[in-house]
């Protein structure tokens, strides 16, 4: 996870850890870099891309491990993918929650877009708004 923070925060100026503080509790920080005209032209549309894709492809390739080793009756390795599963999914979760923000925030845009999209088939719309 150490080097994709760091391809994270060069590429596309999202960066996460983990700070425990002096009573030893554990505190979550996730960080989105303020956009400035400088920047800007430092992360190109094409690493933001990359970055997202890879970011994407790494679980969904393991679950596609997941189901060859399930299927395929190999037990021995079906922990290794899952390791791969739930440590990529967590990597993939904490890049969006600096993306979006809070998980507040995370979960009102779910629930906003949820709302859009059943209000958009009970009228019939199909036009985006």
């Amino acid at each position: 996870m150490l080097q994709q923070n760091v391809t994270g925060r060069l590429m596309v100026g999202l960066r996460w850890w983990n700070h425990i503080d002096e009573d030893g509790k554990s505190h979550w920080v996730f960080e989105s870099r303020k956009a400035s005209s400088q920047e800007s032209k430092t992360v190109s549309e094409a690493e933001s891309r990359i970055f997202w894709l890879g970011l994407i492809a790494c679980p969904v390739l393991w679950v596609v491990f997941a189901f060859s080793a399930l299927f395929s009756f190999r037990v021995k390795w079906l922990a290794v993918v899952i390791m791969g599963v739930v440590l990529q999914g967590a990597n993939l979760y904490g890049y969006i929650r600096c993306k979006v923000g809070s998980r507040k925030n995370l979960t009102s845009m779910a629930t906003s877009y949820l709302g859009k999209q059943f209000l958009r088939q009970t009228t019939g719309d199909d036009q985006p708004s």
